[in-house]
């Protein structure tokens, strides 16, 4: 195995967009509060992104956005260059979650997700269909919703995979960045001024 190029520059946080809107506004003031952070948006999150939008607040002003617009997701490329430390998953749908759990990579997003795995990133996926029963955000208010047994089942599948946190909460997503964040701060010092 040959060694991996030097990084010109630290990592980044790798942040993937689904097409879920539950806690959809969260995970995008959480996105507002990182430092060095690109966008991996989906088809799905696009739509819902136009949906959801409740605000005009920018994102910060270093934020890449790359949206599923090639058919092999090009830009996943960048985590074989070493330039992310951190995939998060938020929010992810049960589709994204079943096609992770499975191997099928055919979006932008499970494409992130098979190649953070594959460079050894760590992953933070915040399941939305965790709960038999739970209550969510649509455009319009809340709403009940009832994950079928077969979506509780891949999210309980999820968290046995190698370097992948599952969060099944906001808080649960909340302090497992602060975790993360916790390990780079170690990884990544600041320089003495």
């Amino acid at each position: 195995m040959t060694a991996k190029a030097p990084r010109a520059k630290k990592p980044r946080w790798a942040w993937a967009l689904t097409g879920s809107g539950h806690y959809f506004t969260e995970s995008i003031e959480i996105i507002r509060a990182l430092e060095d952070v690109d966008l991996f948006i989906s088809d799905a999150a696009d739509e819902v992104l136009r949906m959801y939008k409740q605000d005009k607040e920018p994102l910060p002003a270093q934020t890449q956005v790359f949206r599923d617009n090639s058919a092999s997701s090009a830009s996943i490329g960048r985590f074989y260059h070493g330039e992310y430390h951190t995939l998060v998953v938020s929010p992810a749908s049960s589709n994204t979650v079943a096609k992770a759990v499975h191997g099928i990579s055919d979006t932008l997003v499970t494409n992130c997700f098979a190649q953070a795995g594959k460079c050894r990133v760590p992953a933070i996926v915040f399941a939305c269909d965790s709960q038999p029963e739970m209550i969510t955000m649509a455009p319009e208010g809340p709403v009940p919703v009832y994950p079928r047994r077969i979506d509780l089942e891949n999210t309980r599948l999820l968290k046995e995979f190698e370097a992948t946190t599952v969060a099944e909460t906001l808080d649960e997503l909340r302090d497992a960045i602060a975790r993360r964040r916790a390990e780079l701060a170690a990884l990544f010092p600041a320089p003495a001024a």
